[in-house]
């Protein structure tokens, strides 16, 4: 894995060594991602300057070094990831006569961009990555990024330069970048905790779409940007072809597929493990890969202390059943303070999934141990797993026998108590409860069904279930909030079922600009490599084709993997809640640990001065919060990671 940046300026007339060094400043603000070697390349005659910085996992050896060039000379690239079936591809070039020098997937995807073309090479990928390949005959730079966007690449325009790069820090590294904050772009990260493709935090910078490349032609200042692999085509030919077959064999075909994907995704010349939380997703790639495995594969876990939030004691008990060398940490209050001041620097832009704080901690852990690891990331958007996809169909049809005025009167009575009562309440009476019954937060969800009971379609209702701010534009001043895939309707007609459509939004944004953000800057940041089996896009196209009786089944997400789940784990590790990965930052926020933290970001008249916020309206939830009249952790924490990350610029 590596870190990527580079430019391209127009009638520059620079000296190649003031590209060089340009270049150099950039790819040092990198050195995270890729510590084990830097190169640079420049093209003086045309202002064209790539700087990489290397991670070594495939091809340890100085044939795997970038930025490199195409044997007969016309390419260069520098390239973020990991191409699964390379050697495959690597066989098809020597059939074609093809030497290759070494034996990196750097050298092998160069090589077929240099016999195919880049988009005829973007179809035969299976994997995950960010490239950058300057074309010397053609004088054209093309940029691309994986399909389910596992790989980060930003790009945009700086006094007449095109600049890009895995990160942004190298970006605002490149001479004369202003840095001024898109306020519509801030709207977006209040409404969904993150900012959504194809936005940034900062004007004139994009973020490349999944499954998208663009060309750039810097005399003329155009973009072109296309897509080589549609997910809402896959989606669509998914649902119009079901399959038919009975669930016995469509789990054996799963099992082939993910099996068959893991011993891809388990090739490394460096230490492997794998993160285990205990959950369905992380469990059941973890069993398939200690299947593949000739020793006990090496996992990862953390825990809290706070026993409601603590899911070690399971990934404790999936580890000895399956067998793995598993390595627990259990988490201070203190461990999570340490992270806080680091995130901004880290995540680049503002970014509020408080979950990104467990995420750092353990691929900390795991870094002492492994170069890389995989994950569960995507079992949920692929094949159910989000309560949301469970009660929004239920919900849309209680809404649809009851009038309005009693839906009004239902959800402001729940809204009348505070969620920390209706937490008290779900204690008492959850031993009552079947375990399909069992969640953490009650007092939050109780409300989220209560603003659900106001919404009218299901494009609205999904919208207010993954809102903090559901009016981000009444919190941000002077700013509009920019449509996004939840504005597109175009779909309507595909997804009869409204759990389908929830899943094809979060495949689209949730997941690609939420977990696989957290994940990547997490782990990049200790220079870990972090590998996603779900995400490989045979799977994802298979998923698509899966009935929903076999993801929602009586009243339970991922049926089809918990049924695969069996043969390696006994029920009572199987069937439980879902709990999830997040820390209890809320109490955190009122019990002292944050507090100071939280006022100083939040002082009244801090806001007013820097006039991004309505002051009124924070200083309300924050005094709000601290009494415990309400739970607003959510919304307060995405102006805290606003506030702590424009304090760190």
């Amino acid at each position: 894995m590596c870190g990527i940046t580079g430019f391209w300026i127009k009638n520059s007339g620079s000296s190649a060594e003031s590209l060089r060094k340009t270049v150099k400043i950039m790819s040092d603000a990198l050195v995270h991602r890729g510590p084990d070697d830097c190169g640079i390349w420049v093209d003086e005659n045309n202002g064209l300057a790539l700087g990489h910085r290397r991670l070594t996992v495939i091809d340890l050896s100085s044939a795997g070094s970038q930025p490199m060039k195409s044997a007969d000379g016309r390419y260069i690239i520098i390239y973020n990831g990991e191409i699964y079936n390379y050697k495959e591809i690597a066989e098809r070039l020597r059939s074609k006569g093809v030497g290759l020098r070494g034996g990196s997937d750097t050298e092998v995807l160069l090589e077929a961009i240099s016999v195919w073309g880049v988009d005829d090479t973007l179809q035969q990928l299976v994997g995950m990555f960010a490239f950058a390949v300057w074309d010397r005959k053609k004088n054209i730079l093309v940029l691309a990024r994986d399909r389910m966007g596992e790989k980060p690449l930003y790009y945009g325009w700086v006094n007449n330069g095109f600049v890009f790069a895995s990160e942004l820090k190298a970006i605002k590294r490149y001479p004369g970048f202003s840095g001024e904050i898109d306020r519509d772009s801030l709207s977006l990260l209040q409404r969904y905790s993150y900012i959504p493709s194809p936005y940034s935090i900062y004007k004139n910078i994009r973020k490349l779409p999944q499954a998208s490349l663009v060309e750039i032609n810097v005399r003329e200042k155009v973009e072109k940007i296309r897509t080589y692999w549609d997910i809402s085509d896959k989606a669509r030919n998914g649902v119009e072809n079901i399959i038919a077959d009975d669930s016995n064999a469509v789990l054996s075909n799963l099992h082939e597929k993910l099996t068959k994907t893991i011993r891809g995704q388990m090739i490394s010349d460096v230490p492997l493990g794998a993160f285990l939380s205990g959950g369905l997703d992380s469990s059941l790639i973890t069993a398939l890969m200690q299947e593949c495995s000739s020793k006990p594969v090496k996992t990862f876990t953390i825990g809290f202390h706070e026993a409601e939030f603590d899911e070690a004691i399971y990934a404790r008990q999936v580890a000895q059943h399956i067998g793995t060398d598993h390595t627990e940490i259990i988490l201070q209050a203190s461990d999570a303070l340490s992270v806080i001041p680091k995130l901004p620097e880290l995540y680049d832009e503002p970014f509020a999934d408080t979950s990104q704080i467990p995420t750092c901690l353990l691929s900390s852990i795991a870094r002492n141990e492994v170069t890389v690891c995989l994950s569960g990331d995507g079992g949920d958007e692929l094949f159910g797993g989000y309560n949301r996809y469970l009660w929004g169909d239920r919900m849309r049809r209680y809404m649809a026998i009851m009038p309005e005025p009693f839906r009004r009167t239902i959800s402001a009575l729940i809204t009348n108590v505070s969620p920390r009562w209706w937490d008290k309440i779900y204690s008492i009476i959850m031993p009552l409860l079947p375990d399909r019954l069992g969640f953490r937060n009650a007092g939050n969800k109780a409300h989220k069904v209560a603003n659900l009971m106001l919404g009218k379609g299901i494009e609205e209702s999904f919208l207010d279930m993954v809102s903090y701010w559901r009016n981000p534009n009444d919190l941000v001043l002077h700013s509009s909030e920019p449509e996004t895939v939840f504005s597109d309707t175009s779909m309507r007609s595909i997804f009869k079922d409204y759990a389908q459509r929830m899943m094809y939004i979060d495949q689209r944004t949730y997941l690609p600009d939420d977990i696989m953000v957290k994940v990547d800057r997490a782990s990049m940041g200790v220079s870990l490599e972090t590998r996603a089996p779900f995400l490989d896009h045979r799977l994802v196209e298979f998923a698509w084709k899966v009935p929903v009786s076999m993801k929602l089944h009586k009243g339970r997400g991922k049926w089809l993997l918990r049924e695969m789940l069996k043969k390696y784990l006994p029920d009572r590790l199987i069937e439980r809640p879902k709990m999830g990965f997040q820390p209890p930052i809320g109490e955190w926020l009122r019990s002292g640990q944050l507090r100071d933290w939280g006022e100083s970001l939040l002082d009244s008249n801090r806001l007013k001065n820097e006039s991004f916020f309505d002051s009124d309206l924070v200083r309300k939830c924050w005094l709000e919060h601290l009494t415990g009249k309400k739970d607003w952790t959510g919304q307060l924490w995405t102006v805290l990671m606003f506030q702590a990350w424009k304090e760190a610029q």
